[in-house]
């Protein structure tokens, strides 16, 4: 049977028909939909897990009971997981144990475009990098095969293009894999320093043994056609190198770490000229330097963006590509915004009027950078906003911090944010934090967190009070309020920052694109009572357009949520149709 899958899709059947039993990830784009499909398999226990440090953590405890486990993150994940990550290389694995990682060139989803390749280097892990639907399945069934064979984690490297491109897809039959026996060794599982010591004699072989292994390694591929021009490629670039030197001789890595030293100088031997093409760092290219191979790369291709086969084109062979057809009109610029009923909107209004420095974080309230709103200043990673208000006032004093708020979502303050706002009461800060509560994990596509009170397969389960949760860290002044009450939010703010302890601010209604939500319909503008102030256009509203002589409200983007009606002195907002 065949069917046409993502390769995040393609990866979670790997996961079915490799005899997966548990599987444990944080949603990250564009890494999301593995777990999300893994969970339509009830062969297989799945969960969100509160971050990618908890998901693997879960893996590793499944693994040492015996089970295969896996767990799945975006780049940016690796950072928080690599903890564990690096200790688990030292114990090696029971049952096997695969991690997924997508990376993101070109950061369409991203705040960086970070390399995994390099996390598997220094954690002593190999790395597969499949480069099409079919191959991420059938990798993650070889991948277990190898974590079990060489007793270590090993990663899957995807990028945007793999997880998000479909391509058939043959479907197997599940492996029926019988949990290993558990025994305690403590010697292999308890990481103390002697015992990590003599773990780590263990981890140096282990790698000599699977660097070598790499050069017969049935993933590692050599295509033999023309010998003027040769490239070793691995993922999504080994198909627009194909596309582009369709008869040129390849090196396919499948396995892009360790790499395979013997078989990259054997195939260097047969070719005149040989490339290598990779986006992101030299990574494959620096190995080949070091081993005395001469190849072409970051001379000639780009060490920033995702590669198509348009820029190996351009860059290798000097062909710009042309367009068939040049449209001649200005092409209109659309910037991301947030929804029509977006509950941040209110927030960042109010923010702005006060004048605040903002503190911010990731999610889609990360858009309030943008104008009209303009009202974060800093945004650098998961739970970063509240620390980094903190040391805001360590830094310039609590005069500041009466001028500062930090501003996170709530699937985010559960991820990393608990720590921080810890640190504040502990260390004597008076900061504001406000947690953007929208019953939701927004960003990443509605996925649920331990704030909804449902599980990855809509389970009821237990639900975190954010109030009570703020108030046991030791925040007395917690206040619960909605956003679009522009008025009384602003009231509690200026409250809140004016004190001097720390305080934080919920402010709860549900993201406008819940099935759950459901507003009264599209409003329009009353002429007769509009005055043309513009004071609606500072809420960033795309159903609202500035006609330069008159307002309008697009009634194909308005959902009604009524916000805009809090803003306007003159009562010009009415339902439409009445």
């Amino acid at each position: 049977m065949k069917r046409l899958m993502l390769g995040n899709e393609a990866i979670a059947r790997g996961a079915y028909e490799a005899g997966v039993t548990v599987a444990s990830a944080y949603p990250g784009t564009p890494s999301t939909e593995i777990t999300e499909n893994i969970a339509t398999y009830d062969e297989i226990y799945s969960e969100w897990a509160p971050n990618e440090k908890v998901s693997l953590e879960v893996a590793i405890g499944a693994s040492f009971a015996g089970a295969r486990a896996v767990c799945a993150m975006k780049h940016v994940g690796v950072n928080v997981a690599a903890d564990p990550l690096f200790t688990a290389s030292y114990t090696g694995v029971n049952g096997g144990l695969v991690i997924c990682v997508a990376d993101d060139p070109g950061m369409h989803s991203s705040q960086n475009e970070q390399d995994s390749r390099h996390y598997a280097r220094a954690a002593k892990v190999p790395m597969l990098e499949p480069s099409d639907s079919q191959e991420c399945k059938d990798f993650v069934k070889t991948a277990f095969e190898l974590s079990e064979k060489f007793d270590v984690p090993v990663f899957i490297r995807l990028s945007t293009r793999i997880s998000h491109s479909q391509s058939v897809v043959k479907l197997g039959e599940r492996v029926d894999f019988k949990l290993k026996e558990y025994k305690k060794d403590f010697g292999k599982f308890v990481m103390m320093p002697a015992m990590a010591r003599r773990r780590h004699v263990i981890v140096e072989q282990r790698q000599s043994d699977i660097a070598s292994f790499s050069n017969s390694f049935e993933l590692n591929k050599i295509e033999i056609k023309s010998k003027k021009i040769g490239i070793i490629s691995s993922g999504i670039n080994y198909q627009y190198a194909k596309e582009v030197f369709p008869d040129a001789s390849f090196l396919k890595l499948g396995m892009v770490y360790p790499l395979p030293e013997k078989l990259i100088k054997d195939f260097a031997k047969e070719v005149e000229t040989l490339y290598v093409i990779e986006d992101l760092d030299p990574f494959i290219e620096e190995f080949c330097k070091t081993i005395g191979v001469k190849v072409i790369g970051k001379e000639k291709l780009p060490i920033i963006g995702e590669y198509s086969s348009a820029l190996i084109k351009e860059k290798l062979l000097g062909q710009a590509v042309v367009t068939e057809k040049k449209i001649n009109d200005e092409t209109p610029i659309r910037p991301p915004v947030m929804c029509p009923g977006c509950p941040h909107r209110g927030m960042y209004y109010v923010l702005k009027k006060l004048g605040l420095t903002v503190s911010g974080d990731i999610g889609c309230y990360t858009l309030g950078a943008l104008p009209p709103s303009e009202s974060m200043d800093t945004c650098v990673c998961m739970g970063a906003s509240v620390s980094m208000a903190h040391g805001f006032e360590k830094a310039r004093g609590k005069d500041f911090s009466k001028k500062t708020v930090a501003v996170i979502g709530d699937s985010t303050f559960i991820h990393s944010g608990i720590t921080g706002l810890i640190d504040i009461v502990y260390n004597k800060g008076t900061s504001t934090v406000i947690i953007l509560d929208n019953s939701i994990t927004g960003m990443t596509g509605h996925q649920h967190n331990p704030t909804t009170g449902y599980t990855i397969k809509g389970e009821p389960t237990r639900q975190v009070d954010l109030v009570k949760l703020a108030q046991a860290v030791g925040i007395e002044r917690v206040t619960v309020c909605d956003p679009f009450d522009v008025k009384g939010f602003e009231k509690i703010v200026k409250e809140e920052i004016a004190t001097e302890e720390p305080s934080v601010i919920i402010t709860q209604r549900p993201c406008a694109l819940l099935k759950s939500v459901k507003y009264t319909g599209p409003l329009r503008i009353n002429t007769e009572k509009c005055t043309k102030c513009k004071m609606c256009m500072k809420i960033g509203c795309p159903a609202i357009v500035d006609k330069g002589d008159s307002m309008l409200v697009n009634e194909a983007l308005c959902v009604g949520c009524g916000l805009c009606t809090n803003i306007c002195r003159f009562s010009a907002f009415e339902k439409a149709g009445e």
